[in-house]
């Protein structure tokens, strides 16, 4: 079973949440994701891929805080499904020292950048403030180990797709994962920018 090769800390946080069983989705992608490839993930909602990204997002940091610049970043949609996932995050993360910050559009650039100099393991954000970000120096890329991409049907819009295109030319390395409910031949089409032999779950 998966979870019983993740970190001591994440099956503890599964026992605590009275989480004992992986979904057919996480049985299938928890062990992609592992092996360190870009996957694309697609299932139906309440499948459990929101609950993935975040396992294997700590699975990736080793559930530890380490330098200064984020080491995961996760991209959403807007503001409420940025404040949404923090809350998830914060469920897995009440027990050990990984930063978790959040970020959106509404909230001002200044007050991302100053509060993300201070030090964050995971960023969770929108690809336009993720992407203004990047033009203003706001936030290093340099440790980046993991993107990951939740509810990706929001990139079907071209300014949102651009925005994540801008952004991953400026990562040098990094793992990729997408999630989504359905496969979409534009969603695809990122694998000629970002996603190289990308692997694919669907359940």
């Amino acid at each position: 079973m998966p979870f019983k090769k993740l970190h001591p800390d994440i099956l503890d946080t599964l026992a605590r949440l009275e989480i004992e069983t992986p979904t057919p989705f996480q049985e299938k992608s928890i062990p992609a994701i592992k092996s360190g490839a870009n996957v694309f993930c697609t299932a139906a909602n309440g499948s459990g891929k929101t609950t993935t990204l975040i396992l294997t997002t700590l699975q990736k940091l080793k559930c530890e805080a380490v330098g200064s610049a984020p080491r995961a970043i996760v991209l959403v949609q807007n503001k409420e499904e940025a404040l949404a996932m923090y809350d998830l995050f914060l469920n897995y993360t009440k027990y050990n020292d990984l930063r978790v910050y959040v970020g959106y559009e509404e909230l001002h650039i200044d007050v991302q950048k100053s509060e993300i100099f201070e030090g964050i393991d995971i960023l969770i954000t929108t690809p336009k403030s993720m992407n203004k970000l990047f033009l203003l120096n706001g936030v290093s890329t340099s440790q980046l180990k993991i993107f990951s991409i939740d509810d990706a049907e929001f990139l079907l819009q071209k300014s949102d797709s651009s925005a994540l295109i801008s952004i991953t030319q400026s990562i040098f390395k990094c793992q990729y994962v997408i999630y989504a409910e359905k496969s979409h031949p534009k969603l695809q089409r990122f694998e000629n920018y970002f996603m190289e032999r990308a692997l694919r779950v669907s359940v």
